[in-house]
């Protein structure tokens, strides 16, 4: 597996980059009336319209607003396309690539008090701890899909 490293809400995560689709710049998003916070609105990408969720937002880490100190390098992670949702994910920062030879798998306690879509979590060379996001779980999560407010 290799990975995109992404940074939304102060922490770290892992995005499966079979999963992951193309990356865009942080556009003009048209707002959607009578949704969640977390649903940053709508983006023309590509020419195609994708629906666009604030993870930082989505995952509680931070209010659905995002700062102005984080725009200039927030980007947009569309989901692959075989995945079926037409959606990307604002992500603060984007953090690099991540080979598997780079991290080292942490023991996790208790399974069961997380979500379908969180994976293992990493921790890397610099101690920096990383969590991973199961893109084609988290498109077919509940939450995820029920954007109406």
């Amino acid at each position: 597996a290799n990975w995109l490293a992404v940074e939304s809400g102060g922490q770290g995560f892992l995005l499966g980059l079979a999963d992951a689709g193309e990356i865009f710049p942080l556009s003009a998003l048209k707002p959607v009336p009578h949704t969640q916070g977390w649903f940053a609105g709508v983006a023309n990408l590509r020419g195609g319209l994708h629906g666009v969720v604030d993870l930082a937002a989505f995952l509680g880490l931070r209010a659905p607003a995002l700062p102005e100190s984080v725009r200039e390098h927030a980007r947009l992670v569309a989901l692959n396309p075989v995945l079926g949702a037409q959606c990307a994910l604002l992500v603060e920062r984007l953090a690099g690539l991540r080979l598997p030879d780079q991290l080292e798998r942490l023991e996790e306690s208790d399974d069961s008090a997380r979500p379908a879509f969180a994976g293992p979590v990493w921790r890397d060379s610099e101690g920096r701890v990383w969590q991973e996001l199961n893109l084609p779980a988290l498109a077919r999560h509940e939450q995820f899909l029920g954007i109406a407010s």
